[in-house]
């Protein structure tokens, strides 16, 4: 029996900064409301680069000061990333003190959301030791980076379906330089962000051992 409920936000492309805002807003409203449910937001993003509070510049292919790209720098661990459509990011909004008051776990529980997700295609996802995210066959294909506070998270994970790959060359993805990124259509080629929403949907209800109720 499911012993928590979770509002699930079905989103299609939502500018980053408004994602922003809107996880800030709701991560307030919990602080004050503990009682509050949880959220899981999932959507897409436009063409974005963001990097982790700590993140090194040095990542990045081209000048920040004189780029045309878009580029923010946010309060999640982790180092640059990229976001375009065709990539499907989760944002779980969820009170830890309803699960598990530790940080690696929740990691843990993120990868292992994303490894069923990939069991669905007949596919062995994995974990890199000292690494957080999830890999096929080498090549990392799910990005995870968080933000806590008071125990109620923002940020997320962000799976690579079937976006243009191109982006990626700009950047040293993660700061792993000796690994590449992927995406889903080099195992799936007909595979699409709308299919791939209800399987992660539906793994992280499992996995979290929640009610997932549409928002």
């Amino acid at each position: 029996m499911y012993r928590r409920r979770c509002l699930l936000y079905n989103k299609g492309l939502l500018p980053y900064l408004d994602a922003l805002q809107w996880q800030r807003s709701l991560v307030g409203d919990r602080i004050q409301q503990p009682s509050l449910d949880d959220v899981l937001i999932l959507l897409e993003h436009p063409p974005v680069y963001t990097l982790g509070q700590g993140g090194n510049s040095e990542f990045l292919k081209f000048d920040l000061d004189t780029s045309k790209f878009d580029v923010h720098r946010v309060e999640r661990g982790g180092e640059v990333t990229y976001h375009c459509p065709g990539q499907l990011v989760g944002y779980p909004i969820l009170n830890l003190q309803r699960y598990h008051k530790d940080l690696h776990w929740y990691l843990r529980q993120l990868e292992e959301v994303l490894i069923r997700v990939l069991a669905v295609y007949g596919l062995q996802g994995d974990r890199i030791p000292s690494f957080t995210g999830v890999w096929l066959e080498g090549r990392k294909v799910a990005a995870i980076g968080i933000k806590v506070s008071r125990w109620i998270t923002m940020h997320g994970f962000a799976l690579n379906v079937c976006p243009d790959m191109a982006g990626f060359e700009r950047i040293i993805p993660c700061g792993i330089a000796d690994k590449s990124v992927a995406s889903l259509t080099e195992w799936i080629p007909e595979i699409t962000c709308q299919e791939v929403r209800f399987h992660v949907a539906q793994s992280f209800a499992e996995v979290f051992g929640i009610e997932l109720v549409e928002a």
